[in-house]
């Protein structure tokens, strides 16, 4: 099956640019993250982390 699945690929011009385009997204995207969380305000990353024990902010209060 592998060598099925391997002889279609190597037979579509330009597939090898898709390997790499998909680690660049991946990588870029992790690197954005990381930059985010080390330059988050700490008042902010507290206020979110603090949204599902607010009694205020809770939407379910109602259900339970």
């Amino acid at each position: 099956m592998l060598k099925f699945i391997k002889g279609h690929m190597e037979s579509i011009a330009g597939i090898e640019i898709y390997p790499i385009i998909s680690l660049l997204i991946f990588f870029i995207f992790f690197v954005v993250l990381f930059w985010w969380v080390f330059t988050a305000k700490k008042d902010y990353i507290k206020t979110v982390s603090n949204i599902p024990l607010d009694k205020d902010n809770n939407q379910n209060d109602d259900i339970l």
